[in-house]
């Protein structure tokens, strides 16, 4: 059944506002005039080169792309608060070296340390020594260099962030680890999306978004498992809005209705910023971790009710009589228990999704950072290829990334399972890429970065250089982390502010200044969640001594062996993309890419188009998954995970997240565990886990009973990384804990630390 959009009167859709509050007035909401008049201030020293970040950059937050103001498909301007709040790490001032001689530094929060301004110059610290002092680059990249000739490569890690790099930046640093002898590279996605690489690749041969954003217009159903794009993607509510005004239908998978997929205020589309927009109109509460569950509920009802696209099946795809027969031993009711829903919720989603013509699937953490993340996306595509939802218009699988360099640094080869192209890691594809590189490559998948923790423990990793990110905040069990990055003899530093994890004790630490994309010499692209491959052109500007990313992967080849200087001495950036593309085939024509809004779509609009799949004999894969095993939660005890709320990454913009009112130290709880505990809103209570504990305040919610829910990153102090419960595919660590909660004394003072 195609759409049916919602009745217009004088040209308004009534039927999808929020209230008739004015924006919203009285709610709890956010408040984006007052945030953008807030980033003014903020930058105020300098708009016009903040206005040309925004007229002429690539959006450096999440990964749905805008180029200056604009994107691709939407017409109008595109700009979310997201965005508004990175531009201070590009208008900032360059901070005086000699303030990070201050030894109390190390004790700063992420947020002190980034008042402080952009590092502008290379500093060192050795062990004993107070603080940081500046050195030369020269004194540097000499330290760099013989860190590295002096260890095994197999003793030396390379991590990359995934927040603004360049795919010139992954691919350089991808070649330079290798030309160096190191496999151990890894990047920020394999803490967000790598079982979804995993679980893609398996089942439709590909390991990105198979729709474009135009799908999302074009749907008659989306579908958002465990993701939150309101706080998350904002720009992707302005699709959603235009989608449900067309006559979209929107179900939300969560074990939370989160406020913004309740209803949400788009500030750049005129009748949603007045009115708002009602987003959700199914919610389908899952337990943490029910959704494979409620996957196989969803297509044994497909079954049942006859709604299979049996055609698309029986052409295109492989597995379904397995899968169909294991269902068929399947109760509905036991699968409706471990899923924590009801009948008459699943028989709502069946309704919406066995009429809907097309549906897009997308989904993020809430699937992806458990034991069993990849078969949570197996699941997905389970139920996404019963009714033929991929390679079409307005059909897809979406794994929606929140970083805008996450799915390019896998593609571009920062990745210790992956060479350039998304290659496996083996001795053939090693020896292909040495003989086009000119150097040996090894032919063996590296440490991850969770492996990198554990062979820091173990004493196994002599160097760490780690290019932007904070592993003491993205990593779980944050003590476990700091006692791993003390143990590394020689640390380097690529960032372009202070963040905490340089000033854990080490024996030699060494900060590199680098620059951000849009101060990159030649400018720089990035891949979007629907493999847009996108040209942000330079805009320059003084940082005192940072260098661009992408040349400074190069200097340290050259510094630890100079003999192939030659192999990473581009004339240019052009000259850097038009390697990629002779690399990464699907890449081709990034190397003609040369101003604002220029681009390429690999693969084009639709993966898998036609129901021609990427795997070995071109068919889609139906999996037959087991139900996990619920979690040992001793009687009292809650599960808990983790959440975002007004931030980027782990950069908090605020303490509130001004869509739920709830602070930092919220810990949200069921309404019938409230009542249980003799607890109310706002309760000071102690979380208790087996690793750790965070002290905070209740907010009282509908959550389905026994969980918990807190934020990310305070919430790791709670969560053990222990490799047995990581993903088996991924090596993802689980994001979540068993914890009890104990009453705390109001006005007690807080604290998250070990047990």
């Amino acid at each position: 059944m195609s759409r049916r959009p919602p009745r217009r009167i004088l040209g308004l859709h009534p039927e999808t506002w929020a209230g008739l509050s004015p924006n919203g007035i009285g709610q709890q909401k956010p408040h984006h005039l007052r945030e953008m008049l807030d980033v003014a201030r903020i930058n105020r020293k300098r708009l016009p080169y903040a206005w040309r970040v925004l007229n002429e950059g690539v959006c450096d937050g999440c990964a749905l792309g805008v180029a200056g103001l604009h994107d691709w498909t939407l017409d109008g301007i595109h700009l979310c608060t997201t965005r508004l709040r990175m531009l201070e790490f590009n208008t900032a001032d360059v901070m005086d070296p000699a303030v990070a001689a201050d030894p109390s530094l190390g004790d700063r929060s992420l947020a002190e340390l980034r008042s402080l301004g952009r590092l502008g110059h290379p500093l060192r610290r050795l062990r004993g020594e107070p603080g940081f002092r500046r050195i030369s680059w020269s004194e540097a990249l000499q330290a760099v260099g013989a860190a590295h000739r002096s260890a095994d490569p197999d003793r030396i890690a390379w991590y990359l962030t995934s927040r603004g790099l360049t795919n010139e930046t992954y691919y350089t640093a991808g070649k330079a680890a290798r030309a160096l002898g190191i496999a151990n590279i890894d990047s920020a996605a394999r803490v967000c999306h790598s079982p979804s690489s995993v679980g893609l690749k398996a089942t439709t041969g590909v390991a990105a978004a198979t729709c474009s954003m135009r799908d999302v217009l074009e749907t008659d159903l989306v579908v958002l498992w465990g993701t939150n794009p309101a706080n998350n993607q904002p720009v992707f509510m302005k699709y959603l809005d235009q989608a449900i005004k067309a006559g979209t239908r929107v179900v939300v998978v969560n074990p939370l209705l989160e406020a913004g997929l309740d209803r949400y205020w788009v500030p750049s589309a005129v009748e949603s910023y007045i009115f708002g927009t009602k987003i959700a109109h199914l919610h389908v509460p899952v337990r943490p971790g029910g959704d494979i569950a409620f996957a196989h509920a969803v297509v044994k009802a497909l079954i049942e009710r006859g709604l299979v696209d049996d055609d698309f099946v029986a052409e295109h795809t492989d597995g379904w009589d397995d899968l169909a027969e294991w269902l068929s031993t399947q109760s509905t009711d036991g699968l409706l228990a471990a899923a924590g829903i009801d009948r008459s919720c699943l028989d709502a989603f069946v309704e919406l999704y066995g009429e809907s013509d097309g549906a897009i699937h997308v989904w993020s953490m809430g699937i992806t950072q458990h034991p069993h993340g990849a078969d949570g996306v197996r699941a997905i595509v389970n139920v996404g290829l019963a009714r033929g939802n991929v390679g079409r218009n307005g059909a897809g699988l979406m794994p929606i990334r929140g970083h805008s360099g996450v799915q390019g640094g896998a593609e571009m080869g920062a990745y210790a399972t992956a060479f350039p192209g998304q290659l496996p890691v083996n001795g053939e594809t090693a020896a292909g890429l040495a003989e086009r590189w000119g150097f040996p490559v090894p032919g063996h998948p590296g440490l991850t970065a969770p492996e990198m923790i554990d062979a820091a423990i173990a004493g196994r990793i002599d160097v760490l250089v780690s290019s932007g990110g904070n592993f003491l905040d993205v990593m779980p069990e944050p003590s476990r982390v700091r006692a791993a990055l003390a143990s590394v003899g020689t640390r380097v530093h690529l960032d372009i502010v202070a963040t905490p994890q340089m000033f854990v004790d080490g024996n030699d630490v060494i900060v590199l200044p680098v620059r951000t994309r849009y101060e990159q010499e030649g400018g720089g692209t990035s891949t979007t969640t629907e493999r847009r491959v996108a040209f942000s052109p330079e805009i320059p500007r003084d940082v005192a001594e940072a260098r661009s990313e992408w040349r400074l992967y190069g200097d340290i080849v050259a510094a630890t062996r100079p003999e192939l200087r030659a192999a990473f001495d581009w004339a240019d950036n052009a000259s850097l993309r038009a390697e990629i593309a002779r690399i990464v085939p699907v890449y081709a024509g990034i190397e003609h890419l040369c101003a604002t809004g220029d681009a390429i779509q690999w693969g084009g609009r639709h993966l898998c188009s036609g129901g021609r799949f990427a795997t070995p004999n071109g068919r889609g894969q139906f999996s037959v998954i087991d139900v996990p095993a619920p979690r040992d939660v001793p009687e009292g005890s809650f599960v808990v995970s983790t959440r975002r709320g007004k931030q980027f990454n782990s950069i908090i913009w605020a303490e509130i997240d001004p869509l739920t009112g709830a602070g930092r130290d919220g810990i949200y709880i069921g309404r019938r565990d409230a009542v249980r505990l003799g607890l109310d809103h706002g309760a000071a209570v102690r979380l208790r886990s087996a690793d750790g504990h965070l002290d905070g305040h209740l907010v009282v919610v509908d959550l389905p009973d026994g969980t918990l829910q807190v934020h990310w990153p305070e919430g790791n102090a709670l969560i053990g990384d222990r490799p047995a419960d990581r993903e088996p595919g991924s090596l993802m660590p689980d994001y979540n804990a068993v914890v009890t909660v104990e009453r705390r004394r109001a006005g007690s003072p807080a604290r998250a630390d070990g047990p």
